[in-house]
């Protein structure tokens, strides 16, 4: 595929359209480059335009589109697969002005904003309203449009899904240029084919998204932590299910491996989580947040939850009902990211979703896998949906040993996840990196389809070219 650079004339154009907010060479701040995960490409854009409005969106897309030079909606660039990165030149449309808030309908439960939204900026006003915003991915300072594109996950996902499961409406451009809104303020929806589900998700491939109608939620009257030990892996595997089983619905399950908990409180200069129980040395923790509408109900689900814990191994359930202790607990589960990427040279980071049963049978793999290729995997998981972050990381490696060694683990890692019924990502996208893993996964049959729905969106495959399914 060729494709066209912006002439002077476009890049004229595109400066008396949108006055000071045109960048081209040096003026590009090179963070446009890439995204958080910079093995996953580095590539200068054209240039960069700063959007306002969708009518400004659909200019800028009717302008490319009709020059042949592609474009390409780019968020916060918290990304993690290069999504949003400019591997064909072209423009990156710049959505973090589109961030307003823009009303609240809490009769219907939904909120509306523009799609530069921040996760945090939502959730906090969110709580001004007395309602709460469910979707938490770990990076906060997303966009909302952002983790809509990716359909996000994160912690809550557990009881209230991912973000595709909160989306009620959206305005999007196309990219020809014209405008539609997919999906409506209601509960209920069997009016044909469902657009609004296949743009969520969807990377920037097939539309921009530029403002979204998002379900709110109330906001749960009491809720509490729990950390429980456990002396081996497959029990706190096996323990996940149980809870699953139990009808207690924790608002969160969280996974961690004792090497990674250590190395990420010796990072914050803090030790939390218990190393020994009743003699015996720790080697994997749940963690887990339950809510519930008032405190009788919420000590009937501790109850239980601890019975269950006990009778599947947990060396001991440590309750955390404080906010400070709320605090520390799930603050080690945060920092994993920063832990690593302040410990390791070199690191990249696969988010593979498995059945829930097959979580400890994947980890022993990936684990075993990476010691024989001199990676070192760190594993944290969000344990309540099977969703699996492998990173897989070296302190000693140059930067092509690394890559090598990294492509020959990402093989292995994902065709294995594949083999026990589960799929490429949980959450981060397809973006550049995974394209391959993704027709091994799921077939060039399925991989053909996704193409000619790209084509029916965008047949020059101007937008956001050479991701999810196209490798150009």
């Amino acid at each position: 595929m060729t494709y066209q650079k912006p002439t002077a004339e476009m890049l004229e154009q595109l400066k008396q359209l949108l006055p000071g907010r045109v960048y081209t060479g040096s003026d590009i701040n090179e963070d446009y480059f890439h995204d958080e995960m910079s093995y996953c490409g580095e590539h200068a854009p054209d240039a960069v335009v700063v959007v306002n409005t969708t009518e400004e969106v659909a200019a800028v897309c009717k302008l490319c589109y009709e020059n042949d030079v592609p474009f390409i909606p780019r968020g916060a660039g918290t990304g993690l697969s290069g999504g949003c990165v400019a591997n064909y030149g072209g423009i990156i449309l710049d959505m973090t002005k589109m961030n307003q808030i823009l009303s609240y309908d809490l009769d219907s439960m939904v909120v509306r904003v523009q799609t530069g939204v921040l996760v945090a900026d939502l959730q906090e006003d969110a709580a001004k309203h007395n309602v709460m915003y469910a979707p938490d991915p770990g990076e906060k300072f997303a966009t909302v449009g952002g983790n809509v594109a990716t359909n996000a996950g994160g912690m809550r996902a557990c009881k209230y899904g991912t973000t595709r499961d909160h989306v009620k409406a959206m305005t999007v451009v196309l990219p020809s240029g014209e405008i539609m809104r997919f999906g409506a303020e209601v509960n209920k929806n069997c009016s044909g084919y469902s657009l609004l589900n296949l743009i969520s998700g969807s990377e920037g491939t097939l539309a921009i998204i530029t403002e979204l109608s998002m379900k709110v939620l109330p906001i749960p009257g009491v809720s509490v932590s729990l950390l429980a030990p456990f002396a081996e892996l497959s029990e706190c595997a096996s323990c996940v299910g149980a809870i699953k089983r139990s009808g207690l619905e924790p608002q969160a399950l969280e996974l961690m491996l004792r090497d990674n908990v250590d190395l990420i409180e010796e990072y914050l200069g803090e030790q939390v989580y218990p190393k020994e129980c009743e003699g015996m040395l720790v080697n994997a923790y749940l963690l887990t947040t339950f809510d519930a509408d008032d405190q009788d109900q919420l000590d009937s689900i501790l109850e239980k939850a601890a019975d269950v814990f006990a009778e599947n191994g947990a060396l001991d359930v440590l309750v955390y009902d404080t906010a400070d202790g709320f605090r520390k607990v799930w603050n080690v589960r945060s920092n994993a990211l920063e832990a690593l990427q302040v410990n390791y040279k070199n690191m990249d980071e696969c988010d593979v979703v498995v059945p829930i049963s097959h979580i400890a049978d994947f980890i022993n793999y990936v684990k075993e896998t990476g010691d024989e290729l001199g990676l070192e995997i760190r594993i944290t998981g969000h344990a309540g949906d099977g969703n699996v972050h492998v990173n897989a990381c070296s302190k000693d490696m140059e930067e092509e040993e690394f890559l090598k060694a990294l492509d020959a683990f990402f093989d292995k890692a994902y065709a294995k996840g594949t083999e026990l019924g589960g799929l490429v990502s949980g959450e981060h996208g397809i973006g550049i990196a995974k394209i391959k893993y993704l027709q091994e996964s799921i077939g060039p049959a399925q991989m053909e389809l996704m193409k000619r729905v790209k084509e029916a969106f965008d047949p020059k495959l101007l937008l956001n070219p050479g991701k999810v399914c196209y490798s150009l």
